[in-house]
């Protein structure tokens, strides 16, 4: 088995999640129960936990002329993932934080990125780097 991450994360409303993770962001559904639902995010296991007054954001961090909420998290794609899911995310209404753009263009790194929320509040950052290799790349 190759090393995999896994993730909870706390959500409102349960149908709310399953909704928006299954439907809006298109990930495969695994077991659940009456207070969580585990989801395949490219093979990681993020698990959605029911918590009342779930969300707390801690703050944010400039990145780019951005500011980048935390706590986040998120995925790294293929560029024709990223493209197709930030058309994916406008046409369902979702409201961006940063809206889809190219981070670090000409410079090591460069990156397509964008953040928005869950409907619970959690931030999320999806990014696709324009060559795979440079993601660790100072």
């Amino acid at each position: 088995m190759r090393p995999a991450v896994h993730l909870a994360v706390p959500v409102d409303d349960l149908e709310t999640a399953r909704h928006f993770y299954g439907e809006v962001l298109g990930l495969e559904q695994g077991r659940s129960g009456d207070h969580w639902i585990d989801w395949n995010l490219s093979g990681h296991q993020l698990v959605t936990h029911v918590i009342q007054h779930a969300h707390e954001e801690v703050g944010s961090s400039e990145v780019d002329g951005h500011h980048v909420p935390i706590p986040h998290f998120g995925l790294l794609l293929s560029p024709d993932h990223f493209h197709d899911l930030s058309d994916r995310l406008r046409s369902t209404g979702t409201e961006f934080l940063i809206d889809p753009y190219l981070r670090f263009p000409d410079r090591p790194g460069a990156q397509w990125t964008m953040f928005f929320r869950d409907p619970s509040g959690n931030a999320l950052e999806f990014k696709a780097f324009l060559d795979e290799s440079q993601v660790f790349a100072r």
